[in-house]
């Protein structure tokens, strides 16, 4: 896998697994991303290379437009045992509340690469914590301030990462949520 990072083939994987361990009936998984963002390029290779020991059929969704999201999950959402993966993207943040209500409409399993999601009515969120990530930008800028080159510094990958599961999104999609989950969750909506 070359050009994947660590981080994104571990929250792939990771993104799969969950969706599957929370709704095990699931075959078929959406992935909606958008393919000009190449920041989060190399989840999809991550994600892909799970699917097969997990029996699940991805469907990768692009889109890159409000109307493409809403054209691309009603398309998808025409059989049963389906799920969606929304990978973490501008676009996905901004039209968040559409792609919540339309895995609503839909009764869809989600996750999502935010963790505000699973407050919004997402069934889980899954990604990196933010609070952390500024925490590790603001030490780069400290060092850069106190005369380090930038490109003498280190690459690093971001080590905490935060799971929000909300209970009342599985009880509507009549899922119960895994002991397992639980245990590791960060956050769990009532």
């Amino acid at each position: 896998m070359t050009g994947v990072t660590y981080v994104e083939y571990t929250l792939g994987g990771k993104w799969l697994e969950m969706l599957k361990e929370i709704a095990p009936s699931v075959t078929r998984v959406a992935v909606i991303h958008n393919s000009e963002n190449r920041l989060v390029a190399g989840f999809l290779p991550a994600i892909e290379a799970v699917a097969p020991s997990l029996g699940v059929q991805l469907t990768p969704t692009s889109v890159r437009n409000v109307a493409d999201i809403q054209r691309s999950i009603d398309a998808f959402a025409g059989e049963s045992n389906l799920g969606l993966i929304v990978l973490p993207d501008v676009l996905a943040v901004v039209n968040r509340e559409l792609i919540i209500a339309l895995a609503a409409r839909h009764r869809l399993p989600a996750i999502y690469g935010f963790r505000y999601r699973g407050m919004t009515g997402g069934l889980i969120s899954h990604g990196v914590d933010t609070a952390e990530a500024y925490r590790q930008a603001a030490s780069y800028v400290d060092r850069i301030l106190k005369g380090e080159k930038p490109g003498d510094l280190p690459i690093q990958q971001p080590t905490k990462f935060e799971l929000a599961i909300n209970r009342k999104t599985a009880a509507e999609l009549g899922l119960s949520v895994p002991p397992t989950l639980l245990a590791i969750a960060d956050e769990v909506i009532e």
